[in-house]
């Protein structure tokens, strides 16, 4: 992850100014510079309608000025650049990925019941990014979250699995000076599993719960150290991953959630539990890819 630049993807929907709002206020706090992107390509059709080259490309340079000033008005000394990426949307979104300590893009509602649609495009960047994706919705602003809302992170696996994950929430939490709750979701082990351990890390630890307690204090230590002005609040809870963090997240401002960087014959996944956050969280959600 690289500290050069924060990039928000625009397509003129409202969701995606609302990501240059956020990005725009995250580029500010992190003291780095904004960089506004909007992928277009001509491709003629080969079929008897009426293209106008000129024109679609007036309409992609609109997009983007408008986000643009929007930028202005907000913060009218960020250093903000704005460009069109000459490719489709899904590969020209990676490749920013590739540069940036951060991409930021907009999430469609798709009501409360049924959570919010990140989209295929979306999906798709998500799973694949090299970096840090933060997905944001547009909200209504009565339903903001306090000025003293918690970062809210997921932590899983080892200290070392968990390092990316950590560090950014630890920043976020930093600039906003704002409350982390880390939390560590866990579930009874199978039957089998207590037969092959037998007296294993669980049994010396008293019991799962204190295991878990432990894995999560060991997990962010390092972090706690390198950043001792920010509060942490360790949260332990026998639940699925998922419904964990967006139970901890009803009204903080952020939620960060690893992403597994694999891939199988079916290509690259987002994974269950960032999955679950990312459609039903309420607030933006930044996922982070980890070994």
């Amino acid at each position: 992850m690289t500290d050069t630049v924060i990039t928000a993807g625009v397509d003129g929907s409202t969701e995606s100014m609302a990501a240059v709002d956020w990005a725009a206020d995250e580029a500010v706090l992190h003291g780095t510079p904004l960089r506004l992107v909007h992928a277009w390509l001509w491709q003629p059709l080969n079929v008897p309608v009426e293209q106008e080259r000129e024109t679609e490309e007036r309409a992609a340079h609109a997009i983007l000025r408008e986000a643009r000033d929007r930028v202005a008005r907000r913060h009218p000394d960020l250093p903000c650049t704005a460009t069109i990426l000459p490719d489709k949307a899904v590969p020209a979104l990676l490749h920013e990925t590739r540069q940036a300590r951060s991409l930021v893009l907009g999430t469609r509602g798709h009501g409360r019941l049924l959570g919010f649609l990140l989209g295929s495009c979306g999906q798709q960047v998500v799973a694949a990014a090299e970096c840090p994706v933060v997905s944001v919705r547009a909200v209504d602003p009565e339903a903001r979250p306090a000025d003293d809302a918690e970062v809210v992170v997921g932590q899983q696996g080892t200290p070392q699995e968990s390092a990316g994950v950590l560090e950014f929430a630890f920043q976020a939490a930093a600039a906003r000076n704002a409350t982390l709750r880390a939390v560590r979701a866990w579930n009874l082990p199978p039957v089998q599993t207590y037969a092959l351990t037998g007296l294993g890390a669980m049994e010396e630890a008293d019991g799962p719960v204190p295991y878990e307690k432990k894995a999560l204090s060991e997990a962010l230590a390092p972090w706690r150290d390198r950043y001792p002005q920010v509060p942490v609040v360790e949260h332990v809870e026998l639940a699925g991953g998922g419904p964990a963090l967006l139970s901890a997240s009803a009204g903080a401002r952020l939620v960060v959630v690893g992403r597994r960087v694999r891939r199988s014959h079916f290509g690259t996944h987002v994974g269950s539990v960032a999955q679950a956050v990312l459609h039903h969280a309420r607030c933006p959600v930044a996922v982070v890819p980890h070994a």
